[in-house]
């Protein structure tokens, strides 16, 4: 296992999304930047509260899944220099959230796409982009209101619309799945089928209550299903440990067991929601009940949020 740490200066925003028209500049701040490998040819790049990137690494060159936020891109650069002299060839963002796409343009200026056997033709310069569709459509709005909200560069210019995109890359099958309606309406997951490790952006917070987006077409039946789908992919070795390898948005690499976890409180505490309203309370009534009490001391982050999203999400649908 490596691990290199760099601490230094920048300049960010620290927020996990913007909304439109708000920009992605402000003001200094550290970063303490590990690299850990993960398993086959993926390794994990953790920023702490700034999140993680996904990398995997072969003759084809670099793929990340996501890009923390602006302001990153030299410290990345210089990680990524430990394990590989190749160039960026892919970005692939997880969800339109600037916490995990406003470094695209950066890190994308950094990498070159074409020039390889197993690549499409394309531009030399630059890295390619990837979303789902719903996401794309999400930065272009920010990006219309000019580069000092979201660089046009960084708009995912390779966009799918249907369930999954598949990509050959450094000799493994990866696949990039979208999953409807869950932390938004844009969220994929990445899984590297050869290394065996599935990168999830915020569908899964280990430790954290999720945060369900309600405003960008997230809902608690999206997630659910969403973490069902994931617990689908992965398979455990012996007693749970082991298997495969999530990678989360934040935090630390996981397996099967953590997302049984958390998907088993999301799946509890959506029902104790749903039996209140059943009785026709209303939601300021059940913020009362104290619902998430059990689960405070593990998990961080809004309780009482995460209840109003669920609530609003089985609003739509009574």
């Amino acid at each position: 296992m490596r691990i290199i740490k760099i601490l230094s200066s920048f300049c960010i925003t620290f927020c996990i999304t913007l909304p439109l028209g708000t920009s992605i500049q402000a003001q200094s701040n550290d970063i303490d930047l590990g690299l850990l490998h993960v398993q086959g040819n993926v390794y994990m790049l953790n920023g702490g509260e700034a999140g993680n990137i996904a990398v995997q690494i072969g003759e084809d060159g670099i793929m990340l899944v996501n890009a923390m936020r602006k302001g990153f891109g030299e410290q990345i650069a210089r990680q990524l220099q430990t394990i590989t002299d190749k160039p960026i060839r892919y970005i692939i963002n997880t969800s339109s959230d600037l916490y995990y796409s406003g470094g695209n343009a950066e890190l994308a200026a950094m990498g070159k796409f074409g020039a390889t056997p197993n690549l499409a033709p394309g531009a030399e310069d630059g890295a390619t982009i990837v979303s789902h569709e719903n996401s794309m459509f999400r930065l272009s709005i920010l990006s219309s209101q000019g580069d000092d909200v979201f660089p046009s560069a960084g708009v995912p210019r390779d966009v799918y619309f249907t369930s999954f995109k598949d990509i050959y890359f450094n000799d493994e099958p990866v696949f990039v799945m979208h999953e409807p309606n869950a932390h938004t309406d844009g969220d994929s997951i990445v899984l590297f089928r050869r290394s065996d490790t599935i990168a999830v952006g915020d569908l899964f917070t280990p430790g954290q209550y999720p945060v369900i987006d309600i405003s960008r077409g997230g809902s608690v039946q999206g997630l659910i299903s969403a973490l069902n789908h994931l617990l689908d992919l992965a398979v455990p070795v012996v007693l749970q440990e082991g298997g495969t390898r999530i990678i989360p948005g934040r935090g630390r690499i996981c397996n099967e067991a953590d997302v049984v976890e958390f998907r088993n409180m999301v799946v509890i505490i959506h029902d104790r929601v749903r039996a209140y309203m059943d009785r026709g309370m209303t939601l300021e009534q059940i913020q009362t009940q104290e619902l998430t009490l059990d689960y405070d001391t593990e998990f961080s982050g809004s309780g009482e949020g995460f209840i109003e999203s669920i609530y609003q999400s089985l609003a739509r649908v009574n």
